[in-house]
């Protein structure tokens, strides 16, 4: 039963070929498939609109746009990004992470000997 084939019969409301509706949706047919139907608003080349996507796209090829909004040197996230960009120059490209290293300190036991004999524990740093 799976391969066998079904033959399609041609189900709902019979269609006069003859009626106005199918004359015009065969006109139509025919005139999308000679490229002649258009679809759509049609588009003024002059209206503000496209003439301002045109100035958009020309400074896009051309590389004059740019993108979002410009920042204010003098604000104080740029200031502070104008010194850390300094520091990280001066310390040859590299930002020091983290807090600063402590020096390491050297602890050292000394055993002092006292008068009577005993011994006594000293840490020396």
């Amino acid at each position: 039963m799976k391969n066998e084939i079904k033959s399609t019969v041609k189900r709902g409301r019979p269609v006069n070929p003859t009626s106005e509706r199918q004359i015009r949706l065969k006109e139509l047919d025919k005139k999308r498939k000679m490229g002649l139907l258009k679809r759509g608003r049609p588009v003024d080349p002059t209206s503000e609109r496209q003439v301002r996507l045109k100035e958009l796209d020309a400074k896009r090829k051309n590389g004059e746009l740019k993108r979002g909004r410009p920042s204010n040197p003098n604000s104080a996230r740029q200031i502070r990004l104008a010194e850390l960009a300094a520091k990280m120059k001066a310390n040859g490209g590299k930002m020091p992470l983290g807090r600063p290293k402590s020096t390491k300190l050297s602890i050292e036991k000394l055993d002092i000997k006292l008068v009577d004999g005993s011994t006594l524990g000293i840490i020396a740093v």
